[in-house]
């Protein structure tokens, strides 16, 4: 039986709002409360998949090269020694060569603490090259997370703690 050690939680309405006014630029606080109210949590599709698929709060178009930054409303509290890693769903890989900006995005189990509330947000691109324009509709799934363990080195003795997102743990960047 796999373990159990995380869960899915939306973030409050003022951190989606300040997110998708950032993504997708200002808009009515009605119009956005109604796309906060729609978000899902992400959830396995059967009994046997790996992967929690993460659903696009709002329609996504992306014509060849062009990209996207989706904030998702969603945040995962998980235990400690455990890392959520987002890929895009395969059929869209597949179809449309979609991909996540990072390529492969790391969610820390510190990230849930973070000033932003741990906001999940998702940068892709479609790097299709036949000219394919991808649509995804409101609601549908276009990412997946798998949790995964991880160990460190016996000699670690970090006690840092994050506050922030991309490029938070690391000075180097």
């Amino acid at each position: 039986m796999a373990k159990r050690i995380a869960k899915f939680h939306k973030v409050s309405f003022e951190q989606f709002q300040e997110g998708y006014i950032d993504s997708f630029g200002p808009e009515e606080e009605e119009e956005i409360r109604k796309i906060y109210d729609a978000v899902r949590l992400p959830k396995r599709a059967t009994a046997g998949s790996a992967g929690y698929d993460f659903y696009t709060p709002v329609p996504i178009r992306l014509k060849p090269q062009e990209t996207c930054k989706i904030p998702t409303g969603i945040r995962v509290k998980m235990d400690e020694n455990w890392v959520l890693k987002c890929y895009p769903r395969s059929g869209l890989g597949f179809k449309y060569r979609l991909q996540l900006n990072n390529t492969v995005g790391i969610i820390d189990s510190d990230y849930f603490y973070s000033d932003n509330e741990g906001h999940i947000f998702v940068k892709l691109t479609n790097d299709s090259k036949e000219g394919k324009t991808v649509e995804i509709a409101s609601g549908a799934g276009f990412m997946q997370g798998i949790f995964v363990e991880y160990g460190i080195t016996t000699d670690d003795e970090v006690t840092a703690v994050r506050n922030g997102g991309f490029g938070s743990t690391s000075g180097d960047l």
